[in-house]
C-alpha cells in the first residue's frame, strides 16, 4: 500500500476524531464497552476517542504504512499487520470496528475480513465506502447490503441506528453520517435489550443513502460521471425501499 502523506494524517486528525466524540457515546448507551479492537485503525483516532471515555483495554491494527510517531495511541496498543490476509490477533474484545477500510482490500478477502471481525467481538462498528465514493485505492466499493449479507452469514444483525442520529450533526464527517452500521450477534443482543431493540427497527438489507454533502462535493468538482453516480445511488435507493415494502 501507498504511503501516505502529511495531509492524510491532518485529515485524520479532523475527521476520526471530532467524530468518535459524537458518535461514540451513542454506542455506550447500548452496548457495554471495556474493551475494543479497531483493524485499520490508521492513526488510532478512534481508540483514542475510546480511551477518553474510560475504556482502557485497546487495540489497533494496521499495515506498515502507518507512521507511528503519529499515533495517537501508545505504540504497545499497536500491531502492525497486512489485512488483506487472515488476523492474527489473540483474544476477544467486547467490540471490534472497522471504519473506511474494506474498499481499500481486494474483493476475495472481504468475506474472510467479515470473519474476523467477527470472530473478535460480538458486536461489530463498520463502514465501507459506497460505489462512487471515490477516494485513494478503492478497489471494492458496495452498497451496505453486500456487507449485512457477509455478516448474516455469521449470525450478525444489522443495527442500523447511528447513521440516523448523526445525519445532521456538523461534527461527523460525512462518510461516517453515510456509511456508519453495526452489527450485534445473538449473545450480544440478549444482554442489551436496548441494542436488540434497535435491531428489530433495523432493515436485514440496511438502506443504501448518499449523504447530501457527498452530492455537493460532487457538484463542486463537476466529476464528469456525477450523473451515472447520482443515478446508481438513486436506483440503490429505490431497490432497498422496494424490498422493504414488500
Amino acid at each position: 500500500m501507498e504511503q501516505y502523506s502529511q495531509d492524510f494524517y491532518h485529515d485524520l486528525d479532523q475527521t476520526a476524531g471530532p467524530s468518535a466524540a459524537v458518535v461514540i457515546p451513542l454506542i455506550l448507551e447500548y452496548v457495554h464497552v471495556d474493551s475494543v479492537i479497531d483493524v485499520g485503525c490508521g492513526n488510532g483516532g478512534w481508540l483514542a476517542a475510546f480511551q477518553a471515555q474510560g475504556i482502557e483495554r485497546i487495540w489497533g491494527v494496521d499495515g506498515n504504512w502507518i507512521d507511528e510517531n503519529l499515533l495517537q495511541i501508545p505504540v504497545d496498543y499497536f500491531q502492525r499487520a497486512d489485512l488483506s490476509l487472515p488476523l492474527d490477533v489473540e483474544g476477544r474484545f467486547a467490540l471490534s470496528m472497522s471504519l473506511e477500510v474494506t474498499e481499500h482490500l481486494p474483493v476475495e478477502r472481504a468475506p474472510g475480513f467479515v470473519k474476523d471481525l467477527t470472530r473478535l467481538a460480538p458486536v461489530v462498528l463498520f463502514s465501507a465506502a459506497v460505489p462512487g465514493q471515490g477516494g485513494l485505492n478503492h478497489i471494492n466499493e458496495q452498497w451496505p447490503a453486500y456487507w449485512a449479507n457477509l455478516f448474516a452469514a455469521h449470525g450478525y444483525k444489522p443495527v442500523d441506528f447511528l447513521r440516523w442520529a448523526v445525519w445532521n450533526d456538523p461534527r461527523v464527517t460525512w462518510w461516517y453520517k453515510q456509511n456508519l452500521l453495526m452489527f450485534a450477534s445473538d449473545e450480544a443482543l440478549a444482554a442489551s435489550p436496548k441494542l436488540a431493540e434497535k435491531a428489530q427497527a433495523s432493515p436485514a438489507e440496511p438502506y443504501a443513502v448518499v449523504h447530501p454533502e457527498r452530492f455537493r462535493m460532487a457538484e463542486r468538482s463537476a466529476n464528469p460521471g456525477l450523473g451515472r453516480w447520482l443515478k446508481m445511488g438513486r436506483q440503490a435507493l429505490l431497490r432497498s425501499i422496494f424490498k422493504q415494502g414488500r
